[in-house]
């Protein structure tokens, strides 16, 4: 899901009164850095095994295709956590899956664990998906716990709404920088790193549509690199702790507090499949390492700067995209082409290199806004050599990969940034080839020299392009793109409703630099 700065301005139009304080960076904060891993950790054999096997250096990796593992692996990861845990992210809901991770959190910091929680304060910890509510209770009830401590990415001096909408309105070009990284890291040991934020549509628990992520646990030296990402942003000066930013609880709200998500999770019928304790992970873990695919990660990140962010990403993604001697494959759910793009197409094409991407289709999306501009240049994309699919929303893979048991969501879009080249070499992160995420939101992925890792994503993105579903888009005799699948062929792009349609019209009125 994206949030757009259109949507806040005309908010903040509306909202807009007194004058909104600048914001001021706070004190400089004590410098902390992750724990070191300690011989005692739950994944730390896996790690030697590695070691012994390969040589120094090597990490193992599993990809994180279905949304149940998904959940399942980041709450393994919280329960087997021995001496920190640090997360990162960009969206946490205050929903079925995003309490339940909360509850984790707090059981890790009862046994001793010390917890790490860094957020974008763009809408941390909502009480539920889709709204705008803010939850600083929430925060402050964690920050209560003397195991935890928060910080929030480039917040808001003011807390309420219309304080919110005037000081965006004020001050829209700081605040619409956000922070859209996504890792989750155990006793600097194991990470997930991808796509996935912390929500029920991202973890296959909303019965309105689910999301089709994907993350990669890394075991290993790789978690080393994803804590030194997640220390870099933890000491930067677009950071402010939480407790200088909310109220403090009083020990009965924060009693009352507990007992109310308790309550909550016990009646939520999309948890069935999971235990609302902690559980022994140790038969899981004992297997995981039988499966790990061993190779050498590398971290690729924007970095926070003097005055600034370095957005470094782009250039990264773009030189392993243009690396490819054979073939390239990509899946992204926002795609917005530029032209510098669709050259890079041609070259690869003209160098013999094959090209197919997957992305969403109109049908697919959650934001119609990339694909009011997206679809202007699908004739470039196909005509640069390009293989182009687009995601369906009654994709046969649904039940396998975005809805988690018992869940039934009315349709599947896709949400995954990955990439395959040559069939050696994977990137898993949270980069979308857009605008936004080029130059404003801050993004991470790793890149995995393992063709082990890069064969099983490279067949997971053919699953997802063949036509039960996605479609491909082909040229007619008249040279109209038309969409093919193993159903049907349109000659008009397939959308859920006529409201998909304006919208679609609609937001052709804005600038693409916006999404």
């Amino acid at each position: 899901m994206k949030i757009h700065a259109a949507s806040v301005v005309l908010m903040a139009a509306v909202l807009a009164g007194c004058t909104a304080p600048r914001f001021e960076p706070p004190a400089p904060l004590p410098v902390r850095s992750a724990l070191p891993p300690q011989p005692d950790d739950a994944f730390v054999s896996i790690e030697s095994a590695l070691l012994d096997a390969h040589g120094a250096g090597t990490s193992g990796f599993e990809l994180l295709d279905r949304n149940e593992d998904g959940l399942r692996w980041r709450l393994a990861l919280l329960d087997s956590a021995r001496h920190s845990i640090d997360a990162q992210y960009y969206l946490w809901y205050g929903d079925a899956s995003g309490l339940l991770m909360v509850r984790r959190l707090l059981d890790a910091a009862d046994r001793g664990v010390k917890v790490r929680l860094l957020l974008d304060d763009i809408n941390a910890l909502l009480r539920d998906a889709g709204t705008i509510k803010l939850r600083d209770q929430g925060i402050a009830l964690l920050e209560s716990h003397p195991n935890i401590e928060i910080r929030l990415f480039n917040p808001w001096s003011r807390r309420g709404l219309a304080g919110r909408a005037d000081e965006a309105l004020r001050d829209m070009k700081r605040l619409n920088q956000r922070m859209h990284h996504k890792q989750l890291i155990v006793d600097n040991r194991a990470a997930i790193i991808g796509g996935r934020n912390i929500g029920d549509e991202y973890l296959g628990l909303s019965d309105k549509f689910n999301f089709h992520d994907l993350d990669v646990l890394g075991v290993g030296p790789v978690a080393r690199m994803a804590s030194a990402v997640f220390d870099t942003f933890w000491n930067s000066d677009w950071v402010m702790p939480a407790s200088a930013i909310v109220a403090e609880v009083t020990a009965a709200a924060a009693e009352r507090a507990g007992a109310d998500m308790m309550a909550r999770l016990t009646t939520e019928e999309s948890l069935q499949g999971f235990a609302l304790e902690p559980q022994d992970w140790t038969r899981e873990i004992e297997a995981l390492a039988r499966r790990l695919h061993a190779g050498t990660g590398e971290l690729l990140t924007d970095v926070p700067a003097a005055g600034g962010i370095a957005h470094e990403m782009r250039q990264a993604i773009n030189a392993l995209a243009s690396s490819a001697q054979r073939e390239l494959l990509i899946v992204n759910a926002y795609i917005i082409p530029v032209d510098e793009t669709i050259e890079r197409m041609r070259d690869l094409g003209s160098r013999g290199v094959r090209i197919r991407i997957l992305t969403n289709s109109l049908a697919s999306h959650d934001v119609p806004a990339v694909n009011s501009h997206y679809k202007q240049r699908r004739l470039d994309i196909l005509a640069a050599g390009a293989e182009l699919y687009e995601v369906r929303p009654d994709a046969a893979i649904q039940a396998l990969v975005s809805d988690t048991p018992p869940v039934r969501a009315r349709f599947m879009g896709l949400h995954s940034k990955a990439m395959v080249i040559d069939g050696e070499r994977a990137y898993i992160g949270s980069m979308n080839f857009d605008p936004r995420s080029a130059a404003i939101n801050t993004e991470m992925g790793v890149a995995i020299e393992s063709a082990g890792l890069a064969d099983e994503l490279a067949r997971l993105i053919e699953r997802d392009m063949e036509p039960a579903n996605s479609w491909q888009l082909r040229l007619n005799d008249a040279g109209k793109v038309i969409w093919v699948s193993d159903e049907e062929t349109l000659e008009r792009q397939p959308a859920r409703s006529w409201w998909q349609r304006v919208q679609d019209a609609f937001f052709m009125l804005f600038p693409k630099d916006l999404y």
